[in-house]
């Protein structure tokens, strides 16, 4: 019992030090390894592995009167299934991509509105949305605009600060 429940103490460990040292195993060998095994080589899966094996043999063991060997049995396959099971979620969330970040570029074209008077020539600020949030610019334009008025966005001219046209309707 002690030997099974070390294990899964030990494992437990492992996870926790896989927070830090995770891809070392893939890395070892140079890249020699490298998509050989596609992360079942990686820590959280051998934690994984290691605590089911502890935990479960020691569950086996103290809850029936089955053997060492059946409680090695059961905590083999309870492992398999754990490092499957870890192995297949860590893919997921290798495989979830988020969408891309916004840049100025993606400001060309679209819609606002004045908050700051816009001298010609100068700046002023303006209201736009980018990927659905409201954002304040510094804002230039050649011909001067008022405040409260819609413009259009013609450039990005740098990261904080756009050039602009009012909308003639």
């Amino acid at each position: 019992m002690t030997l099974f429940l070390g294990l899964g103490i030990a494992g437990i460990i492992l996870l926790a030090l896989s927070l830090i040292f995770d891809g070392v195993l893939e890395g070892l060998f140079g890249g020699v390894l490298d998509g050989l095994f596609d992360g079942l080589l990686s820590l959280p899966v051998i934690a994984g592995f290691l605590s089911m094996l502890g935990f479960g043999g020691a569950i086996v063991l103290g809850t029936t009167g089955a053997g060492t060997v059946v409680a090695t049995g059961a905590g083999v396959l309870a492992g398999l299934v754990a490092a499957w099971l870890t192995w297949k979620f860590s893919q997921a969330l290798m495989r979830d991509q988020t969408t891309a970040t916004p840049r100025g570029e993606d400001l060309v074209g679209t819609s606002g509105s004045v908050v700051t008077a816009i001298p010609a020539d100068g700046y002023g600020e303006v209201l736009l949305r980018l990927a659905g949030q409201t954002v304040k610019y510094a804002a230039k334009s050649a011909a001067p605009v008022e405040r409260g008025a819609e413009i259009w966005v013609e450039a990005a001219l740098s990261t904080t600060s756009v050039a602009v046209r009012p909308v003639e309707r």
